[in-house]
């Protein structure tokens, strides 16, 4: 075994239950690597999801809490609230975190939390038999939008920023080196920071949308609608248009953070977070 993944891996939970070719395995990599990068093995708390993402953190041998569909950040604003020094990293995916989970989003942001959210975003419910979901392409056919998805998916990034979020990137499974590189810049940033992974899911996704359950076109198509914020700078409307824009959308290093605040407001009487 690689010697990161023999560091990093909770051997008894092992083998992994996610499909061949899924993108959950890649964002793992790339999540114990900006840990270990950072060396912060012993400060970081996980917080997983319901769905395929929300696995992620259960194969990662740290302090785990697998949490209720849609109830990710409510967990994690425990976590964080009640020891503000721990590195709090938070899975969840597009249809946990914008369906369900979209009010404790917004408002998370809202506060400027000092955690990190990966959202996994495979356009449709994967785990679930293939439901149309938040993220799912405009006229895209599910299981549950056989004439086509008649509604425009959320733009999670502009969503997040929007909403407060200081830190936003948005990555694919097919930029695994850059991805760990932004993991690390979010975990280090003081602040709510925002990652959003576009993953390929050959099973549901793959077939029912892109018509290929081959893990590599799938990638080849996600790198395809792609393009850097470098880049599009360069590029007219009509270049950009139907292409994701990836790299670091937003740094805000100027907002004061949630705990800072709440604790700075509390004073003495308010008590002192945990050591």
């Amino acid at each position: 075994m690689n010697p990161i993944g023999e560091k990093y891996l909770r051997k008894k939970a092992l083998p992994f239950l996610w499909c061949p070719g899924c993108g959950n395995g890649t964002i793992l990599g790339a999540t114990v690597r900006a840990i270990e990068s950072l060396g912060i093995r012993e400060d970081v708390a996980l917080v997983g999801g319901i769905g395929c993402s929300g696995w992620i953190p259960v194969y990662i041998d740290a302090d785990t809490l697998h949490s209720l569909h849609g109830r990710t950040l409510p967990f994690a604003t425990g976590l964080k609230m009640s020891n503000p020094k721990r590195k709090v990293i938070v899975f969840t995916g597009d249809g946990d975190c914008l369906g369900i989970g979209g009010n404790h989003f917004i408002h998370t942001a809202r506060r400027n939390l000092d955690i990190t959210v990966i959202m996994v975003n495979n356009q449709i419910y994967g785990m679930t038999g293939g439901q149309v979901a938040p993220t799912t392409p405009l006229k895209a056919k599910t299981k549950t939008s056989f004439y086509g998805n008649p509604e425009d998916p959320f733009d999670a990034c502009e969503l997040a920023k929007v909403a407060g979020a200081t830190y936003v990137a948005r990555w694919t499974a097919a930029h695994a080196l850059s991805l760990s590189r932004s993991i690390a810049e979010a975990i280090t940033h003081e602040g709510f920071a925002f990652i959003e992974v576009i993953a390929q899911c050959p099973t549901q996704a793959g077939r029912i949308i892109y018509g290929t359950a081959d893990p590599a076109r799938l990638l080849d198509t996600l790198k395809a609608q792609t393009v850097s914020v470098k880049s599009a700078s360069k590029l007219d409307a009509e270049a950009l248009q139907g292409k994701w824009l990836i790299g670091t959308l937003h740094h805000d290093k100027g907002k004061t953070e949630f705990s800072r605040s709440y604790f700075g407001m509390a004073g003495p009487r308010g008590g002192k977070p945990a050591a």
